[in-house]
């Protein structure tokens, strides 16, 4: 069966099942001041537009995207499920998330994520993003990182 993203509300089960997931998993590895992710209330209250990817009926990940004014997209929460990954599911969110940036004007998309990542930093390079200086609400912190893609014009 095919794989399939749609675009849900971050406090339906599933997505708030993967979101806890998420931020389970990066308890383990990253202190508080360190992990920088929005929990389910603040997603919606800064209409963070959500997906998550479906394997028939199964949950396998999602990834959310924030369109900042008119300057740039931010990728927020993406997680894949350990269960589903090495099956291209974070490219096919994170292009999803892209297109969804560019569907609304914005070339320029940037993302935080954790030193620690080394699979999602590889995912985000292999996808043209580039490191750049921390960015918004983000500051100088060792175990973090910043990447920024941008989108020629075609």
């Amino acid at each position: 069966m095919a794989v399939v993203i749609t675009e849900e509300r971050p406090d339906t089960p599933d997505a708030h099942a993967l979101i806890e997931e998420l931020e389970a998993h990066l308890e383990t590895i990253y202190p508080r001041e360190s992990r920088h992710g929005f929990s389910v209330e603040k997603l919606l209250r800064e209409r963070v537009v959500f997906f998550v990817s479906r394997d028939g009926n199964q949950a396998a990940g999602c990834g959310g995207i924030l369109i900042v004014g008119k300057d740039y997209a931010e990728i927020k929460r993406m997680y894949v499920r350990p269960a589903f990954r090495g099956r291209g599911l974070g490219r096919l969110m994170l292009d999803h998330l892209v297109a969804h940036a560019l569907s609304h004007g914005l070339s320029v998309i940037r993302l935080e994520t954790g030193i620690h990542q080394q699979e999602a930093i590889a995912l985000y390079e292999r996808g043209g993003f580039r490191r750049i200086a921390p960015f918004g609400p983000y500051s100088d912190d060792p175990l973090s990182r910043c990447y920024e893609r941008v989108v020629e014009a075609m």
